[in-house]
């Protein structure tokens, strides 16, 4: 297995489907939910492991999806609002690679392997090495801190 960690982002590390309206929002091409998504972690502690790793020669990445029925200059924005929300919620981590990509992308493809955090089901079965639910993130994350 490669040594590298993805991070999907909405719903896995943003809590954008706690944003009232998130889907109205979206369909009307509006990046509100992108933009005050809480996060659904201790993101405190989650840098301080992503650092650490790294540190040990682990690549942090995002692989996340863009809107699933945007267009390109809404998808655009999107990204954009992705981009800024990780810096705001997440300055401390130097991400190794960021990639937004367009709705329904083979993740595995995009990425080639590694270790995937992921909310939605099908990404994960997709996946040909470890994947896990959001819910997993600290615990295997500790397991890798030498």
């Amino acid at each position: 297995m490669t040594k590298e960690i993805w991070f999907d982002m909405d719903g896995t590390i943003a809590d954008l489907y706690g944003v009232d309206n998130w889907l109205n929002y979206l369909l009307t091409e509006n990046t509100f939910p992108y933009d005050n998504a809480n996060p659904l972690c201790n993101f405190s502690l989650l840098a301080r492991y992503l650092n650490r790793l790294q540190k040990q020669g682990w690549k942090i990445g995002i692989i996340s999806w863009t809107s699933k029925s945007g267009t390109d200059l809404y998808n655009g924005q999107v990204t954009l609002s992705k981009l800024c929300w990780l810096h705001t919620h997440l300055k401390s981590v130097q991400w190794d690679e960021l990639k937004i990509v367009p709705y329904g992308t083979n993740k595995y493809e995009v990425c080639g392997g590694g270790i995937l955090f992921d909310d939605e089901e099908q990404n994960r079965k997709a996946w040909q090495d470890e994947s896990y639910t959001p819910d997993m993130i600290f615990s295997v994350l500790s397991g890798l801190l030498s």
